[in-house]
Formats: C-alpha cells, sequence, structure tokens
C-alpha cells in the first residue's frame, strides 16, 4: 500500500501546525496529543507496509509514536485503580507494542537518510531513567524531523554512520519531552 504524495503531503501540514500551536503555547501537550490522534483517524491512517523514502518512514513513525503516546495516557487513568488493573495493563501493552514498531519506522529513516542530514546526541532529561539513554536524532534537512528512541541498535547505527554525537544536549523540544505526560 502506497500513500498519495498529497495525503502526506496533508498530514505533515496538519501536524507542522499541531507543532506550532504547541510551540506558542495555544495548546497543551494532552491536547496535542488527542489532535494527532484524531488526526490520524481522520485521515482514516493506515502504516506503510513497505517503506521507500524518509518522508514515508517519519509518516510511519509518527503513526505508531501517535498511538503509543496516547495509549500511554489512556493506560495512566488507571494506574491506581484497582478495578481496572486489566484495563492499565491493555493500555500499557498497545503503547509499548507501538513503541517497538516506532522505533523499527525510525531504524528506517536512518537507514534511508543521508549522514551529512543527521545530527544525533543524548538529550538532558530530568528523568534518571531516560537521562543517558534518550537519545535524539534531529533531521537537519526537513523542518519539524525531530526523534527520540533509547533503541540500542538505532544507536549503533548511528555511530556506524558518524552522525551521533557522544555528547549531552538539551532537546530541541525539550519542553515537550521534559514533561510528564
Amino acid at each position: 500500500m502506497n500513500i498519495p504524495n498529497y495525503q502526506l503531503q496533508i498530514f505533515f501540514q496538519k501536524r507542522n501546525e499541531l507543532i506550532r500551536q504547541l510551540e506558542k503555547n495555544t495548546i497543551n501537550k494532552i491536547e496535542f496529543l488527542e489532535q494527532n490522534y484524531n488526526l490520524i483517524q481522520n485521515l482514516n491512517m493506515k502504516p506503510l507496509l513497505n517503506i521507500s523514502s524518509v518522508e514515508e518512514g517519519m509518516y510511519n513513525y509518527q503513526y505508531y509514536n501517535i498511538l503509543a503516546k496516547f495509549f500511554k495516557q489512556k493506560a495512566t487513568l488507571y494506574y491506581n485503580n484497582k478495578k481496572k488493573k486489566k484495563k492499565y495493563a491493555e493500555y500499557i501493552m498497545k503503547s509499548n507494542n507501538y513503541y517497538n514498531e516506532k522505533d523499527k519506522q525510525l531504524l528506517k529513516i536512518v537507514e534511508l537518510s543521508k549522514n551529512d542530514n543527521i545530527e544525533s546526541y543524548f538529550v538532558e532529561m530530568y528523568s534518571k531513567k531516560l537521562n543517558s539513554n534518550l537519545f535524539e536524532i534531529v533531521l537537519k534537512n526537513i523542518e519539524f524531523a525531530v526523534f527520540h528512541s533509547m533503541d540500542t541498535k538505532i544507536l549503533k547505527l548511528l555511530k556506524e554512520k558518524n552522525s551521533f554525537l557522544d555528547i549531552t544536549k538539551k532537546s530541541k523540544i525539550d519542553n515537550y519531552v521534559n514533561t510528564n505526560i
């Protein structure tokens, strides 16, 4: 299944609008996540089976990332509810599965990208678990192409491509990644 270019353009245009709204604080992170989820529902998005370009990989990455964050957020509603532990576990499992799929897409994006277009590094995190584990990948030639992962295969590939700076920096979207949502 291939997506027509115009559908990819619509998706990225609407997603970029949401990013700008988040940057201007006209929407908060929860609204951003909900509106991204509504976007993939309204566009009737489905992931591509074969990725042949960075843009298609970004589309799939966003698809899985949106669903992972959506279900993680939903799980928090049931975290302290003993009667809803199964619902909590179900949403966490869905979220983790989508995060795994997201990382597969990110690996493909890195494989398809030219080395000089990639910049990557560890990001400063408030979370001790994420600090020194979460890294950021920026595609310098595409607006809002900022990705995050902790996947060791992706990190290894970035290092092989000489695209990983062994430093820790503030994320380009620090206010987004350093919130508890």
